[in-house]
């Protein structure tokens, strides 16, 4: 079978030889489970799918006219039509860039407009490299996000995952500066959808082939909920090195989990379950003994277990001085 777009599609081999035009129906969404990122030798499934009631899909892969697979459809209780196509070993040998397209039987020489391409990422074990927020691992909501993906190994190019996500971002590399690789990515106005883990991969032009992930980052998103529990600290904000100190979060709304950050450290210091005790919702925070590196400003925040990357406003910043050896 040969399909071609009604304007610009090339032919694509697929059996016999049929001609199929395409572009008479809206298109179908082409995703990846569990995510569009595969190890090396790995599998993947493409789901795609449509709320129109086609019969069948077919799926194509960019670059090479051999490959076009056709599956029927699987009804959803929700209404929508899908398939499943398996796709494996994904090796780093080529490209992984797929389209797919919704058919009916009863019109088998038409099919939908291509859905929006999707590639997959084929990881690997080169070095990874380092993911960190310029903003911090806490933004409120509206602020804008910046991304930063940098490594000593020199890649020309980096893309960045959001665990669940299916858009894989890329961008080009900024200049080297001693040795240093690095790319921005800007998520624009943070939004609750921005809430999540993420990672990033380093590449080379000549390779389809990305570096091994870089650790998570989780970036969490303030100011979503209606909620800005209040922070006290046990025995009081002045203690000398050694002493056993109390940070307690409250809040009057039920609250599942309380975190507690510090100001300019790189990642939230600790997240604890809420406790329900008279009006309050709380939780306490620790610090046995202290020392005059747990100096400093901090704040607490509220959310919800179904949303975890979701926090409440802040509470007033609580600073915590200590005196004694080393201060």
């Amino acid at each position: 079978m040969q399909i071609s777009h009604r304007d610009s599609l090339p032919g694509l081999s697929l059996g016999h030889k049929m001609q199929v035009q395409t572009g008479f129906y809206s298109k179908p969404s082409l995703s990846a489970l569990p995510s569009p990122v595969v190890t090396s030798g790995g599998k993947v499934i493409l789901q795609c799918r449509s709320g129109r009631g086609f019969d069948r899909f077919l799926l194509t892969k960019e670059g090479d006219h051999r490959f076009s697979w056709s599956l029927d459809s699987q009804p959803q209780p929700s209404g929508l039509s899908q398939a499943l196509f398996p796709v494996s070993p994904v090796t780093p040998s080529h490209r992984w860039r797929f389209r797919c397209y919704g058919c009916y039987k009863n019109r088998s020489q038409v099919c939908s407009h291509p859905s929006n391409a999707l590639e997959l990422l084929v990881s690997g074990e080169s070095g990874k490299p380092s993911l960190l927020s310029q903003q911090g691992p806490i933004v409120a909501s509206g602020q804008n996000l910046t991304l930063q993906c940098r490594s000593d190994v020199g890649y020309d190019r980096f893309t960045l995952h959001k665990e669940g996500g299916q858009d894989l971002p890329q961008s080009l590399v900024l200049k080297p500066q001693a040795g240093l690789s690095q790319a921005h990515f800007l998520l624009d106005t943070v939004r609750s959808s921005h809430g999540g883990r993420y990672r990033c991969y380093g590449g080379y032009n000549l390779s389809s082939e990305w570096s091994a992930p870089s650790d998570p980052l989780d970036i969490l998103v303030a100011g979503w909920l209606h909620d800005k529990p209040s922070l006290s600290v046990k025995p009081g904000p002045r203690v000398a090195s050694g002493e056993n100190v109390t940070l307690l979060c409250q809040s009057r709304k039920p609250m599942a989990m309380f975190l507690l950050s510090k100001e300019g450290a790189a990642d939230p210091s600790l997240r604890l379950r809420s406790e329900h005790r008279g009006q309050e919702y709380q939780a306490e925070f620790s610090m046995n003994p202290v020392s005059s590196a747990d100096g400093g400003t901090y704040s607490c925040y509220s959310s919800l277990s179904s949303s975890t990357y979701l926090l409440s406003y802040p509470s007033d910043p609580l600073e915590l001085l200590i005196s004694g050896e080393g201060s």
